[in-house]
């Protein structure tokens, strides 16, 4: 296998051959895609780790098979030299994310996972974009099908924002000082690690 190929995954993606180059700006968020789902994946595991509450505990065990699959996804096409080396940040940054909140409440758990779900769907949006002026004459299917991928990925992190963002409304009162500070961590934090991601 090449140092730029990609390996076909299962989910929404046939069409993505053994040695299929792609840019090396798609290589890289790749590699952010890759940490992100593994970080998503521990989200989930800390949820779980703390809360009691067993509305939050089926919330976390749904949406963690969703995101492992996610993960499944990415690792079929990523080789493991083009993963992050950092990944052992990324998985305890990801814990911690999840098991903060939880020690908080549902609310917090709930907040957490729409601001954390929010950027993931700019994230994706990004991308497929990119491939779209990339290949506008929709004549490379390796791109096509890398792209029919992050559709469906995107598809499902709208669909955990939303869920987050229902069960949030169900639990009355504006937000506090702290939580509002809270979720914007989580973007400003989400952005540095994509930039750091994309390097290491």
């Amino acid at each position: 296998m090449t140092a730029g190929s990609i390996v076909a995954p299962s989910r929404g993606s046939a069409g993505l051959g053994d040695s299929s180059p792609l840019p090396s700006r798609l290589l890289s968020d790749l590699r952010t895609d890759h940490a992100g789902e593994t970080g998503a994946v521990m989200i989930y595991r800390g949820i779980l780790a703390v809360s009691r509450d067993a509305a939050v505990r089926r919330f976390a065990s749904g949406h963690l098979a969703t995101e492992a699959e996610h993960l499944a996804a990415i690792e079929r096409l990523l080789t493991p030299r083009r993963r992050s080396r950092l990944l052992p940040l990324w998985r305890a940054a990801g814990w911690l994310t999840g098991a903060l909140p939880a020690r908080v409440g549902p609310r917090a758990v709930y907040a957490t996972i729409e601001a954390v779900e929010t950027f993931v769907d700019h994230h994706y949006t990004d991308q497929i974009e990119f491939i779209d002026r990339l290949d506008s004459g929709r004549t490379h299917a390796p791109l096509q099908a890398l792209q029919a991928l992050l559709l469906s990925l995107r598809g499902d992190e709208i669909g955990h924002r939303d869920e987050a963002a229902a069960l949030l409304d169900c639990h009355a009162g504006p937000p506090s000082l702290v939580l509002r500070l809270w979720t914007r961590a989580i973007g400003i934090g989400s952005r540095v690690a994509v930039r750091i991601c994309r390097r290491v």
